[in-house]
C-alpha cells in the first residue's frame, strides 16, 4: 500500500468509468479498463480519443503527447486483466451484488498489497469491505460527474480501512488535480447525503403541482445561483440512479424527507429514467442529448391567467435595504414610486441608500449618470402610509413579523384606492394573514424578492386562494416589466426556494452536530462537487442564524415533519448571540467592521 499507484484498473467504463480513466490517463497513469461490454469499452476509447483530439486543436497538448495518453488506456472484457493494478476503482450499477461480485472475484486476482475502491455513491462501504477477503484494502473514491470538471474526491473510510490505502489514495487525488475530502462510511457521504434530499423534495413538490417543473428550476438557479435546477439535475443523473441513492439513505437515516418521492419510482419503472432514455421529468430530443424538446407540459409563452390592471405608480413601505433595493428596481423600470417609511427622515435615508447603489452602477459603466438622475427623480420619499393614496401598487417591505405586517395590510385597506393591488414580499409568513387584515383579501398577493433586490432576477409570486386572476396577471406584467423572472407558487411556507433551500442547510448543520464532517469539508464539499455558489455554512452565516432559525421553525410548524426541526446546535447559537456576519460571530468568526 505505501507503493506509488501507477497502474490503476477501472471497472465499469460507463459516464462515470470513462471520465475517471480520462483523468488518470492524462496524469500519467496506466490505466486498465474492464467492462463486459464491448461496445462500452469501443465507447470509453472513442470518449478519450475525442477529448484528446479537442486537447491538441486547442494547443493544450501535442500530438505525440496525445498518442501517449492513449496508449496508456487499454481495455478488456475480463477481471482477470487487474492483476497487475495496484489499485482498482469500481465503477459498476449501484447494487450491492454487483459490486461484491466484482469485489469477491478480485480477491482471487490482485495482489495482496493493492487497493480496492468502490466508486459508490450511497452503499455501505463497510459492508462491501466486509465481505472482501482483504477488507482492510477496501475503501471508498467518490468521484462526481463530469469527473473531469469536477474537483471534488470523497475519500471514504470504513472501520476495517488501514490508513496507509487511505493515504495512498488521497495522495493520487492530488497527483490528479483533485481535492480529496476524508470522510466516514455513512450513505451519501457528505455530498450526495446533502444534495439528495434537496432533490427528493423538488420531486415530491413538482408531484403535489405545487409549482411547475421549470418554475422549480428557475426558482432555484435564479434564487440560489445553482447550476441546475433539481429536476433537470435528476434527469441528468438519472431518476433510477437517484432513486436507489435515496433508498439507500432511506434505509440508514429512516429520515422521511429521503424516502423515495413516488414520482421517482413511477418515472424509472415506466423507463424514463432522464436524459439517457430521452425522457424524464423533461423531454429530450434524442436518448442521450441534453437540449429538452416541447412536450404537452410546457407551458405557454405566456403564463399569465386573465388581463391585468394598469400600473403607473407604485408605493414601497419600508426604510430597510430590501425597501430601497425594490423601490431601485421599479423606478429604474420607469414607475413612480413613494417610498414610504415611519417618518421623513428615515425615508429621506432610504433614498439616499439608492443614491449610492446608483452611483455605483454609474462609476461601474452600467448606467449613465442622466439615467440616474432620471431614475432618482421618480422616487418621492414620504414620512407616512398617507402618501399611498392615490399609487395603483402597493408592495410592503417591512420586518417579517405577522403582527407588524397585519397592521399595514390593515392601513393600506383605508388608504389605497379601490382597484389598487396590495403585495407582501414576505419570504416566509401566510400571504392569506395579510390578505384578511383587509376588506379586499382579493387585491393581495405576495412578490417576494430576493436580496440584493436590484442584482436577482427571481421574484416568487405567491397566491392565496382568494388572489383574483386580474390581481396575479397584473402582477406578472409588472415583473416582466422591471426585468424580473417571475414564478408561481402557492400559498405555504417556504415558497419555493426556501422550501428547498433551508431543509438542506438544517441537514448540513446536523451533520456538524453529529461531527460526522467538518464545516470546512462540508462547505468544500458542496462548492466543489455540487457546484454551489458558497458553501451551507458560508450561506447560512451570511443570511444570518436567527433568520435561518426563524424559517426552519415555520417550516416546521407548517409541514410537521420531525425531519424539518431545526437542528439543536442552530438554536444554541442563536441562543448565544452568534448570529452569523452581522454579530461577527456565527458558525465561523469574523473580523468586526
Amino acid at each position: 500500500m505505501d507503493t506509488p499507484l501507477s497502474t490503476i484498473a477501472v471497472v465499469g467504463l460507463g459516464t462515470m468509468g470513462a471520465g475517471i480513466a480520462d483523468v488518470l490517463v492524462r496524469a500519467g497513469r496506466e490505466v486498465i479498463g474492464i467492462d463486459i461490454s464491448d461496445a462500452a469499452a469501443a465507447q470509453a476509447v472513442a470518449a478519450l480519443e475525442a477529448s484528446t483530439a479537442r486537447a491538441v486543436a486547442r494547443e493544450r497538448i501535442t500530438e505525440e503527447e496525445r498518442q501517449d495518453v492513449l496508449a496508456r488506456f487499454r481495455t478488456f472484457s475480463d477481471l482477470q486483466a487487474a492483476a497487475e493494478a495496484d489499485l482498482v476503482i469500481e465503477v459498476v450499477p449501484e447494487s450491492y451484488e454487483a459490486k461484491q461480485e466484482v469485489f469477491r472475484t478480485l480477491d482471487g486476482i490482485v495482489r495482496p498489497d493493492a487497493i480496492l475502491a468502490t466508486g459508490t455513491n450511497a452503499l455501505s462501504v463497510t459492508r462491501l469491505a466486509a465481505d472482501s477477503a482483504h477488507p482492510e484494502r477496501v475503501l471508498g473514491l467518490h468521484f462526481f460527474a463530469p469527473v473531469q470538471a469536477m474537483k471534488l474526491v470523497e475519500v471514504v473510510s470504513s472501520v476495517l480501512t488501514d490508513p496507509r490505502a487511505v493515504d495512498a489514495v488521497t495522495r493520487l487525488a492530488q497527483d490528479l488535480g483533485k481535492e480529496p475530502v476524508a470522510v466516514g462510511d455513512r450513505a451519501g457521504f457528505i455530498a450526495d447525503g446533502l444534495l439528495f434530499g434537496y432533490l427528493n423534495q423538488a420531486a415530491a413538490m413538482y408531484e403535489a403541482k405545487y409549482a411547475s417543473r421549470e418554475d422549480i428550476d428557475a426558482a432555484m438557479k435564479l434564487g440560489c445561483g445553482l447550476p441546475m435546477g433539481p429536476l433537470a439535475l435528476l434527469d441528468l443523473i438519472g431518476v433510477d440512479t437517484a432513486r436507489t441513492v435515496l433508498e439507500a439513505m432511506y434505509a440508514a437515516s429512516h429520515d422521511r424527507l429521503h424516502a423515495p418521492a413516488p414520482i421517482l419510482k413511477q418515472l424509472s419503472e415506466a423507463g424514463l429514467t432522464g436524459r439517457k432514455a430521452g425522457r424524464g421529468f423533461y423531454t429530450y430530443e434524442a436518448p442521450g442529448s441534453g437540449e429538452v424538446v416541447r412536450d404537452a407540459l410546457t407551458p405557454l409563452t405566456s403564463a399569465g391567467s386573465g388581463t391585468g390592471r394598469e400600473v403607473a405608480s407604485v408605493g414601497v413601505a419600508g426604510s430597510g435595504t430590501m425597501a430601497s433595493g425594490i423601490a431601485e428596481v421599479f423606478a429604474k423600470a420607469g414607475y413612480t414610486v413613494v417610498l414610504a417609511a415611519r417618518s421623513q427622515e428615515k425615508a429621506d435615508t432610504a433614498k439616499a441608500r439608492i443614491a449610492k447603489s446608483l452611483a455605483r452602477s454609474v462609476d461601474k459603466g452600467r448606467m449613465t449618470a442622466e439615467a440616474r438622475d432620471t431614475t432618482l427623480s421618480l422616487i418621492t420619499p414620504a414620512g407616512s402610509l398617507d402618501a399611498f393614496a392615490e399609487v395603483d401598487l402597493a408592495v410592503e417591505a417591512v420586518a417579517e413579523d405577522l403582527a407588524v405586517k397585519q397592521e399595514l395590510f390593515a392601513r393600506l385597506d383605508k388608504i389605497c384606492k379601490p382597484g389598487a393591488v396590495l403585495a407582501t414580499t414576505t419570504s416566509s409568513l401566510p400571504v392569506i394573514a395579510c390578505a384578511r387584515a383587509t376588506t379586499r383579501p382579493q387585491d393581495v398577493i405576495g412578490m417576494h424578492f430576493f436580496n440584493p433586490a436590484p442584482a436577482m432576477k427571481l421574484v416568487e409570486i405567491v397566491r392565496t386562494v382568494l388572489t383574483g386572476d386580474d390581481v396575479h396577471a397584473t402582477v406578472r406584467e409588472v415583473t416582466a416589466k422591471i426585468r424580473k423572472h417571475p414564478v408561481d407558487c402557492g400559498d405555504r411556507a417556504g415558497f419555493i426556494v426556501n422550501a428547498l433551500l433551508f431543509p438542506y442547510l438544517n441537514n448540513a448543520i446536523k451533520m456538524v452536530q453529529e461531527h460526522y464532517a467538518t464545516l470546512d469539508d462540508i462547505d468544500a464539499a458542496m462548492k466543489l462537487g455540487g457546484g454551489y455558489p458558497m458553501g451551507p455554512f458560508e450561506l447560512l452565516d451570511v443570511v444570518g442564524l436567527d433568520v435561518s432559525l426563524a424559517i426552519e421553525q415555520v417550516l416546521h410548524r407548517e409541514f410537521r415533519d420531525p425531519g424539518l426541526a431545526p437542528a439543536p446546535l442552530l438554536e444554541h447559537l442563536v441562543a448565544a448571540g452568534c448570529l452569523g456576519r452581522k454579530t461577527g460571530r456565527g458558525f465561523r468568526e469574523y473580523a468586526r467592521r
